[in-house]
């Protein structure tokens, strides 16, 4: 067989065509490159409700800071801190990373998942490699939901007054 035809006529000559060496395949190159300052941490902003957070990331032993306080004393309830510490379990890095974080506005709820979405943030920048499973479980869309605002004539945003006939 010549190099330029590759026909096989039976089974035995399809085996070695397959034979053939094949060109080894390239590891895929991650689409974005990491985005770190000069500290080495990657910084995010995450948002949710009326609450911003501002969200760094850095190799570590896995604590939380938020506000200068210990994530269990900030978010006493276990609920928020099991928001928080979703995307670290979807892409298996608990206790890797240090998380120092500033929220303000909204209340806690709103807060913790603005540090979720400001650490998904934060990871995806760090390991760009972690975009697919943590843009695949939802993390990274910021949940734009808010609270409507009350109109006037009305009691809240929707209800009315109590309809009274005389």
């Amino acid at each position: 067989m010549s190099d330029i035809e590759t026909t096989a006529t039976s089974l035995a000559d399809l085996g070695q065509v397959t034979a053939a060496p094949v060109a080894p395949m390239q590891a895929p190159t991650p689409l974005r490159e990491q985005l770190l300052d000069k500290q080495g941490r990657a910084y995010a902003t995450g948002r949710r409700k009326d609450a911003v957070a501002r969200v760094w990331l850095k190799p570590g032993t896995g604590k939380i800071t938020v506000n200068g306080r210990d994530q269990e004393v900030y978010f006493a309830r276990p609920t928020l801190r099991l928001v928080i510490n979703q995307v670290f379990d979807i892409t298996e890095r608990r206790g890797q990373y240090d998380i120092v974080a500033t929220v303000k506005g909204g209340g806690l709820s709103g807060q913790a998942g603005a540090v979720k979405h400001g650490i998904s943030q934060a990871l995806t920048r760090y390991e760009p490699a972690l975009r697919s499973p943590v843009k695949a479980a939802g993390f990274l869309t910021r949940d734009s939901r808010v609270v409507e605002r009350k109109k006037y004539g009305k009691a809240k945003a929707r209800k009315s007054f109590q309809f009274s006939k005389r």
